[in-house]
């Protein structure tokens, strides 16, 4: 079928698996220039098939030699319906792994449940022994809480009082004032529940009962801070409780990894365009003034610049790993860079529709969202017929 991109607000309905398969190529390529890593072998992703996950385990195979398991949830093709990104790119993975002769299994499923993670467990146990180093990269709007049974829906919105401010549509690249009412209790606690670090711990405490997790492995999860323009809406609203939690569950693991010598980390990561943050309002005006400044200072990065970075630099294997006064790995110090927010922070007040085709960077906002969907790539023929029923090859 010949495939093209349908939008319905923030989310392309379709995807492409041949530039999906580009996607992952180009993530490879890029680690592949870089210098050998000498760093973990046994590396399971939880959240494996886009963004940060994705990276993540690209860096690791490609760059360190790495066995990987990977745990999603995405949606196959049926015929005549394209699979859900993420699926594409995990075949993709998969099959320039199996070139190189690494091993790359994956985990289809929901990965909030008990069985999922049993199932993981049962497939270390299986192949790989123990694993060194768990990344948990979820990123999720629900959760199905595998004990109680409830299922619980997170928020976008600001805490104590209404929020009003600038965004734009990234389509139109009309910029608006848009306004969101603060949060119930309920909507904090669901979001809490959704995507704080309560899902993080029961991993580990599954992986470390199981016997799965080697001697002084590590584990980290991801979080994001960002500047004063969105931290109403973002790092001090409902989002913002759940990266607290988050964040103060890293201490807890740390403490239950001491049989081992284990650590957990939070690692603190750059903006970047993903579904998850073109929901957010005032995100993507951000993002696009974000960047301009930091391609003009040569200083921009993709996932696969912060991952590799983050693996080469910071979550070191041995020695000691750099950390900010609250223990966080701080990968995001590029964009929190003082001159940089200073000049963000005049930009903003400055910003109308017209204004902003000249200050931000809106072009390569949307060429980043439909690259996480496989389009908008120069090396694939759009006009041509693609084979939408592509096999992951480790899921039967």
């Amino acid at each position: 079928m010949i495939i093209a991109p349908r939008m319905r607000g923030f989310i392309c309905l379709t995807a492409h698996p041949d530039g999906s398969r580009q996607n992952v190529k180009n993530q490879i390529h890029y680690v592949q220039q870089q210098p050998a890593l000498d760093s973990y072998k046994k590396v399971l992703v939880i959240g494996a098939s886009t963004g940060f996950g994705l990276a993540s385990r690209i860096t690791a195979a490609f760059g360190s030699g790495a066995a990987t398991i990977g745990v999603f949830f995405e949606k196959p093709a049926s015929p005549g319906k394209t699979a859900s990104p993420g699926w594409y790119n995990a075949a993709a993975f998969e099959e320039e792994a199996a070139q190189k002769g690494l091993y790359a299994k994956s985990i289809n499923g929901d990965a909030f449940s008990d069985a999922i993670k049993q199932q993981t467990i049962d497939l270390i146990k299986q192949d790989l022994g123990q694993v060194d180093c768990v990344v948990y990269s979820l990123a999720s709007p629900v959760r199905l809480h595998p004990k109680t049974g409830v299922l619980h829906r997170s928020a976008l919105k600001p805490i104590g009082k209404t929020f009003t401010n600038k965004t734009v549509d990234f389509h139109t690249g009309v910029v608006s004032t848009i306004s969101i009412e603060p949060a119930t209790e309920d909507d904090i606690q669901n979001t809490i529940t959704v995507m704080g670090g309560e899902d993080w711990q029961m991993w580990m405490d599954a992986l470390l009962e199981a016997g799965v997790l080697a001697e002084n492995a590590v584990t980290v999860a991801y979080s994001y801070i960002g500047p004063e323009v969105t931290e109403a809406v973002y790092r001090k609203g409902t989002i913002g409780r759940a990266k607290d939690h988050l964040e103060a569950t890293a201490d807890v693991i740390t403490e239950q990894l001491k049989s081992i010598n284990g650590k957990a980390y939070i690692s603190v990561n750059k903006a970047l365009v993903t579904q998850a943050s073109s929901a957010i309002p005032v995100i993507p005006l951000y993002i696009s003034l974000l960047y301009k400044l930091m391609k003009s200072k040569g200083t921009h990065e993709g996932c696969i610049e912060q991952m590799y970075r983050l693996f080469s630099e910071r979550l070191v294997k041995s020695g000691e790993v750099p950390t900010d006064t609250e223990g966080r790995i701080r990968i995001d110090d590029w964009e929190m860079d003082a001159e940089i927010q200073a000049e963000i922070a005049k930009l903003w007040e400055q910003s109308d529709t017209e204004s902003l085709v000249g200050f931000g960077d809106l072009e390569g906002y949307r060429n980043d969202f439909l690259n996480l969907f496989g389009f908008g790539y120069k090396e694939v023929d759009y006009d041509a017929e693609a084979n939408e029923l592509v096999d992951v090859p480790s899921i039967k």
